[in-house]
């Protein structure tokens, strides 16, 4: 058996994980074209209609991973078993994500990836900007970096390096582990590097959101103006040495209720929690069923947001991509982000199936199909704007999401005393 014949074989069993239900329509692997658009592409009606009522100065996609191997000099680490066969499953997810962002280059993947997200920025209008996201270490309850445990790191300093360089097309967004000595300090620095907001992912970072440890860092969040963006749900994508539970979205009440504005990724739109609204002992129900309810609560109206990041993907159709598309009252409060490199990752988008449930027409399926050839991150795009349910689809706004963001910068104006050694 040949390495991409393994690596496919590999593949399927690591789908099946990660709980992908339909045959991809367009197999496994990124074929990574140029990106650039045809010309009779480009100019297709459906991509010039997905501009109309975005002024792209307003267009930050605000849910984008910086990945990498650490063969750039960007800091980044990766967990050894992430590159190792003895863990197959992992080794298949860190090998098409890479793929995904055309990015699997020996030697050269850490500026690769950097190299193909510019050029996939370069087909969007000018003025559009991508949240990068930087990603913290796990830490445990004592507050010490435990390796073992982590997936992955992404520093503070990289993302803020590559927004320095390149200040018209990218701004950041940090990930402080609340446990952490010195969270608190760092949080002070990079805020006044221009940190848009904090990036958690609790389970694979080992963070009980709802912990009285994290008062003194929800406090410190809210007088300094900085949200939170944190994902809540099920998570396939990468390990945990903690339960699952603590992607409760109820668990983010008490950042909440500490004042922190805060962004549910993906809208919690996977996976099921206990309700503990009704006790420890309360039953498991969907978490984007608790999402909703809290949504509903008029004393998080102006604390409680959603990224729709990823919310198209196969495993999210029905209930919740439905319902975000057709609750416009909810329009006002949620984000556009891509989760790139996600869009570029294949068997997770089913086209074919979202035609079958009405989201979008067999024209417009094809036509978008097309450019995702090309690029990726113009392709969650336009599915996400040329969705339909009924008469009802995601209003302009939920594509600005520069107006969230915007109010996060006076705190932090005119401080730039700051650095990382």
């Amino acid at each position: 058996m040949n390495r991409r014949s393994f690596l496919s074989t590999l593949g399927m069993a690591g789908l099946a994980a990660s709980g992908c239900k339909y045959w991809p329509d367009d197999g496994i692997w990124n074929a990574c074209s140029r990106a650039v658009l045809p010309p009779r592409l480009a100019q297709h009606e459906l991509v010039q209609a997905a501009w109309e009522g975005i002024d792209p100065n307003y267009f930050w996609d605000a849910h984008v991973h910086l990945l990498g191997v650490g063969d750039g000099a960007g800091g980044i680490w990766v967990n050894p078993s992430q590159s190792s066969l003895t863990s197959p499953v992992r080794y298949f997810f860190q090998k098409i994500y890479l793929n995904a962002s055309c990015a699997d280059v020996e030697g050269e993947t850490d500026a690769r990836f950097l190299q193909r997200l510019r050029e996939l920025q370069d087909g969007v209008p000018v003025g559009t900007r991508l949240m990068l996201l930087a990603f913290d270490y796990f830490f445990d309850q004592r507050g010490e970096r435990r390796l073992t445990h982590s997936a992955f790191y992404v520093p503070n300093s990289y993302a803020h390096t590559l927004v320095s360089r390149f200040p018209n097309r990218f701004e950041w967004i940090a990930s402080i582990h609340p446990y952490r000595p010195d969270a608190i300090e760092d949080l002070k620095r990079v805020r006044s590097l221009g940190a848009r907001a904090v990036k958690w992912l609790p389970s694979a970072m080992g963070i009980d959101p709802s912990s009285p440890r994290c008062d003194a860092f929800y406090e410190a969040m809210a007088r300094l103006n900085i949200p939170l963006l944190s994902h809540a749900g099920g998570e396939v994508a990468l390990p945990s040495h903690v339960t699952q539970d603590v992607n409760n979205p109820l668990r983010l009440r008490r950042a909440l209720d500490h004042g922190v504005r805060v962004i549910v990724a993906h809208c919690a739109s996977l996976g099921s929690d206990i309700d503990l609204d009704k006790g420890p002992g309360g039953v498991r129900v969907k978490s984007f069923d608790l999402f909703t309810r809290m949504m509903e609560e008029p004393r998080y109206e102006n604390l409680l947001f959603g990224d729709i990041s990823a919310i198209t993907q196969t495993n999210r159709l029905g209930t919740p991509l439905t319902t975000v598309v057709t609750r416009n009252d909810w329009h006002p409060r949620l984000l556009n982000g891509s989760d790139y490199p996600l869009p570029g990752l294949l068997p997770i988008f089913s086209l074919r199936q979202m035609v079958t449930m009405g989201y979008i027409s067999e024209g417009v399926a094809k036509v978008i199909s097309e450019v995702r050839h090309y690029n990726p991150l113009l392709f969650d795009l336009l599915l996400k704007r040329h969705v339909r349910v009924g008469a009802s689809r995601f209003y302009d706004t939920v594509f600005q999401s520069r107006r969230f963001f915007d109010s996060t910068t006076e705190a932090a104006s005119g401080t730039t005393s700051h650095h990382y050694s």
